[in-house]
């Protein structure tokens, strides 16, 4: 098994047990004893592999660096123009990132950005002594608007890099440009024709992501809508750092001060990114707790790293139906952020806009509103630091709108469904900890002319966890920390148009399993074992893919694509 350093995600998510009863984590711990593999291994995130075009239009490097003293220094920015290499009849654009590092580091977020625009949100795997690689392929063709023209390119990732923490990121990213000229986009799923930022305007001072630090921090954008847009989509990227890394295992406040704990964790397990016109709600996202490499027990991420860690997911939300609000040729505000939130977030957006190149004007109204103002429900019940805590909550966010074009008189109807449930369990003098969290999440949207339907969506998520972790106290100043991890990302998509439809089913979950032993600021040895499912079918194929590994050894890996697999 390759031993690494323990991360500050680990140091967090034990916050709890340490001030009762073994020690404070509040510094580094780091394994003894180091064993390593003796060549370089691959980390991997499970993903539906791309399908991949036969035409190769070409490929260019966009992206050479070391990401090595680069914390609280700017971003590295390059020019980026479209290769004069490829031809202008790309259909399809595929991001490529690799990273090698080797030696002592923590797990690092990062971001990749053309003009302020996120088009990626990654983290890297923790290194070994023997090195690391990994790669992420990601399908942008949505944001074609801008590839097609200079931008731009900005990525951010700090590292430290000192006699401890040695790795450097070795990074290249390339875009692969592909030509299909027999595809056809999905019913409303052609890329936009305009996409402008939601995000800080320079990137010198943290990158382009807003900081967000409470509740009330609210970070926002003006922007001016062209006259002529008949489209608009919302995409939020969006994930949690330091004190709110593990937001969904946070006790209230009232039990921190009841114990007289100065952990920083707590404000409850609720957790809501808000996006805003003009200071309106105009819809939410209950985002998957993704858990990167050095969280929960960092063993359990090797060489197969968490769901979401090396591709974090964005968000789309539909915003058609307030054009009624924004074709006026004034700038409005779009605003972004989490309720009952600490610090710190890292959230931004992408407004996505169709255009109707034959006219200067569109014509829009807002028809309906309704986004009653929400609060989730909390019961507690502790008495010293045993207790348990039910988060629970349902939301609803709807509006319609119309919007009058060459491309027709189309009504857009959209409701969003939100359900949460969290429930915290300690015990043990607190130093058990039991967390079951399920989020499930809904968008219907109705697309409609004056006689006929044009689309029927709905969308479906649902994010179960549950989160095990218990200390034991043993002999010579040592303890047992046991730590167990189950988590998935499901998701369904049924679209239906005149002529047709088209459906799409993930079920993507991971079980994890382990132990360390710990004296003071180390770990002397530890015990890991990580199993996984994914299981993707749809009207464009499928794609199986079953593995375990064990102490960071493979014990099973199956892959396949028949349509024959159904959770």
């Amino acid at each position: 098994m390759s031993l690494k350093a323990i991360s500050f995600s680990l140091i967090l998510f034990l916050l709890f047990q340490s001030p009762f009863s073994n020690g404070n984590f509040s510094v580094d711990l780091h394994l003894l004893n180091h064993k390593f593999n003796d060549s370089p291994e691959e980390y991997i995130e499970v993903s539906r592999p791309i399908n991949y075009p036969a035409n190769n239009s070409c490929s260019t490097l966009v992206l050479k660096h070391d990401f090595g003293n680069t914390y609280g220094k700017p971003p590295v920015e390059v020019s980026y123009n479209p290769p004069a290499e490829c031809s202008n009849n790309w259909d399809k654009v595929v991001l490529q990132w690799k990273a090698t590092c080797k030696g002592e580091q923590y797990d690092r977020i990062a971001g990749v950005w053309l003009s302020g625009v996120e088009i990626l949100r990654t983290s890297t795997a923790e290194p070994t002594e023997a090195g690391i690689s990994w790669e992420v392929n990601k399908d942008i063709t949505r944001y074609s608007a801008l590839l097609n023209k200079p931008q731009t390119l900005v990525v951010m990732l700090e590292n430290l890099v000192d006699d401890t923490y040695t790795g450097i990121y070795h990074v290249n990213i390339s875009f692969h440009f592909f030509e299909n000229h027999d595809m056809q986009f999905p019913k409303y799923s052609a890329p936009a024709d305009l996409i402008l930022p939601i995000s800080k305007s320079s990137p010198n001072n943290g990158g382009h992501w807003f900081w967000l630090q409470n509740t009330s921090d609210i970070q926002s954008q003006k922007l001016l809508v062209p006259s002529n847009a008949y489209r608009a989509v919302v995409e939020i990227y969006v994930s949690a750092h330091v004190n709110d890394e593990f937001w969904y295992s946070n006790p209230p406040d009232a039990y921190i001060e009841a114990n007289n704990l100065t952990t920083p964790r707590g404000n409850g397990a609720f957790r809501e990114v808000v996006s805003s016109i003009d200071g309106v709600v105009v819809g939410a996202v209950w985002p998957f707790p993704v858990v990167f490499t050095g969280g929960i027990n960092p063993l359990f991420w090797e060489p197969v790293v968490g769901i979401g860690a090396f591709d974090l997911p964005a968000y789309d939300l539909e915003v058609t139906p307030f054009l009624g609000l924004l074709l006026d040729g004034k700038h409005h505000t779009f605003g972004l952020s989490v309720t009952d939130g600490i610090a710190t977030w890292f959230v931004d957006a992408n407004l996505h806009l169709w255009l109707d190149e034959t006219c200067v004007q569109t014509a829009a109204m807002l028809m309906d509103y309704q986004a009653p103002a929400f609060s989730p429900s909390l019961v507690s019940n502790f008495e010293g630091l045993d207790g348990l805590f039910h988060t629970c909550g349902e939301r609803r966010i709807s509006y319609s709108g119309w919007v009058k074009s060459t491309q027709g008189n189309l009504t857009t109807h959209v409701l969003h469904i939100f359900k949460y449930f969290n429930l915290i369990t300690f015990e043990n003098n607190g130093d058990t900890k039991i967390v079951k969290l399920k989020i499930e999440t809904t968008e219907e949207m109705r697309v409609e002319t004056p006689v006929e339907s044009v689309l029927f969506q709905t969308i479906s998520n649902s994010y179960p966890l549950y989160m095990y972790s218990a200390s034991f106290d043993k002999e010579n100043g040592t303890y047992l920390a046991i730590t167990n991890i189950s988590h998935a990302f499901n998701k369904d998509v049924a679209n239906v148009f005149p002529g047709g439809s088209s459906f799409s089913s993930l079920r993507n979950s991971q079980n994890a399993q382990g132990s360390m032993l710990v004296k003071d600021h180390s770990v002397l040895s530890g015990k890991a074992s990580t199993a996984q499912t994914y299981n993707y079918s749809g009207t464009d194929g499928c794609y199986f893919r079953i593995l375990s590994v064990n102490d960071s050894k493979f014990i099973k890996d199956y892959s396949d694509t028949f349509c024959n697999y159904y959770s």
